[in-house]
């Protein structure tokens, strides 16, 4: 036999279905999709239109052979590389010690000395290289060669990116292998490099990737570093926008660079392991 419906139960259903589909997960991705479509999805549909086009708006790849036929820009692009790269290097060498002591130290109650090192990334990073290039002058060391002053200038304003990832590697890291391995009599050089270190790559990964792209686009802390002098990939992008007002080469310049940074990514994202324990960020 049916069972009769009333229209309480009927207006019952209506309301629960109404109370489901307003807090759906799947509508609330709605404003974070529009957010992407707009202000990421559109503007690289941009470049890329800008890229392959000439000032009349006709298809064209001349702005690729410019790119790469200039002795100007891939001379450019290649000193770019070489701050970046330097930069980078420089910053695991200064940046893992420090991370490691940080992770390791009893002192570090609430991530107090950790603070120290990220604080200063809450100062605007032009305030910060102007203070830096004043008190390199002050102590003499500022003036000897425009690239060096560039690199140290770079070194000092991204060392935290590279600091807090390899931080949150090692700090997640779990003990009881390192326990382990002192266990079975294993010195502590070789637990670290047999255990420490394989486990804390990926955090040497991520804090390249966040260090190596930035150092070459970074055009304030090169000019005002190395005095104007020094012009790398991202100031002559700006110059193209700004300057001369060529938005289909400055786009080109920029999708290339977006390449890079993609083949950059996907070359440092090989290093992780996704079976390792300890190593998530």
């Amino acid at each position: 036999m049916t069972k009769e419906i009333t229209p309480h139960e009927v207006a019952a259903g209506g309301a629960n279905r109404k109370f489901k589909f307003a807090f759906s997960r799947k509508q609330l991705c709605i404003p974070y999709g529009l957010f992407l479509a707009m202000f990421v999805v559109l503007p690289l549909l941009l470049i890329v239109f800008h890229s392959f086009t000439d000032k009349n708006g006709g298809f064209s790849v001349d702005n690729f052979v410019r790119f790469f036929t200039s002795s100007t820009t891939l001379t450019t692009l290649i000193i770019s590389v070489l701050i970046g790269f330097a930069t980078t290097l420089i910053c695991i060498i200064i940046a893992y010690p420090v991370a490691y002591i940080l992770a390791r130290s009893n002192l570090n109650k609430g991530g107090t000395l950790l603070m120290l090192f990220i604080m200063p990334m809450w100062i605007n990073f032009v305030l910060r290289a102007m203070a830096m290039k004043d008190l390199l002058t002050l102590i003499g060391v500022f003036g000897f060669n425009n690239y060096v002053n560039v690199i140290i200038g770079m070194v000092y304003d991204y060392l935290p990116f590279m600091i807090l990832p390899i931080y949150t590697v090692l700090i997640k890291m779990d003990k009881s292998l390192i326990e382990a391995s002192l266990d079975l009599g294993a010195s502590p050089f070789r637990t670290f490099t047999r255990i420490t270190f394989p486990l804390s790559v990926s955090g040497i990964a991520s804090g390249a990737t966040m260090v190596f792209m930035p150092t070459m686009t970074c055009y304030v802390i090169s000019d005002t570093f190395g005095n104007g002098l020094i012009t790398i990939i991202g100031k002559l992008i700006d110059e193209q926008f700004t300057t001369f007002q060529n938005w289909n080469l400055g786009s080109a310049m920029a999708l290339v660079l977006l390449v890079i940074m993609l083949v950059s990514m996907w070359v440092t994202g090989g290093f992780k392991s996704d079976d390792v324990r300890g190593t998530n960020l």
